[in-house]
């Protein structure tokens, strides 16, 4: 079972929370580190609704050598999970003992990967075009909130409803999906 998908209100505190985490997963990842740790997700666009969750990815030198980093990680709450190739995924989960049925509840994800990888191409054009464009902002916001509505504990449903959006949007930042 899914949790249920809410999204809220734009938080103005969402950059300090994300600031908080960055300056703690520096200190983790420094070993790794290459291309530094930034804010993606709808969080880290101003005025956007999102599901309260702190999206993070940070650069690596080295993706292999990176996965040394699962235990420190571990140690700050994250639980590594298996994702999309070349990236290391992690989340967090709201409580530090998770009971069932709240599983699903996470506070913050993280995405390791290597500067100029799909993933980190795609991640930061996405924000940065929403950022610059209160238009798509806006498209988006009603897109989220009705497919929340619609599917409001289906994950998946809810995230292949945004896939042509984002899409397009990273198309026409000049990133092409494979």
């Amino acid at each position: 079972m899914s949790a249920e998908i809410v999204v809220e209100p734009y938080d103005e505190r969402w950059p300090d929370r994300f600031d908080a985490e960055r300056v703690a997963l520096e200190r983790i990842l420094q070993p790794w580190l290459a291309g530094g740790i930034h804010h993606i997700g709808s969080t880290a666009v101003p005025g956007l609704p999102a599901k309260p969750i702190i999206d993070l990815i940070a650069g690596v030198e080295d993706l292999d050598r990176a996965r040394a980093a699962v235990g420190p990680l571990a140690g700050r709450g994250y639980v590594h999970a298996a994702h999309r190739p070349a990236t290391l995924y992690f989340y967090r989960p709201a409580a530090a003992d998770p009971v069932p049925g709240d599983a699903d509840v996470h506070t913050h994800h993280l995405h390791l990967t290597e500067p100029g990888r799909d993933r980190w191409r795609e991640r930061l054009a996405f924000r940065d075009a929403l950022r610059a464009d209160p238009a798509l902002v806006g498209e988006y916001r009603d897109l989220k909130q009705r497919l929340a509505g619609e599917h409001p504990g289906d994950l998946l449903a809810y995230t292949a409803g945004k896939r042509a959006f984002v899409v397009a949007v990273l198309a026409g930042a000049g990133v092409i999906l494979g």
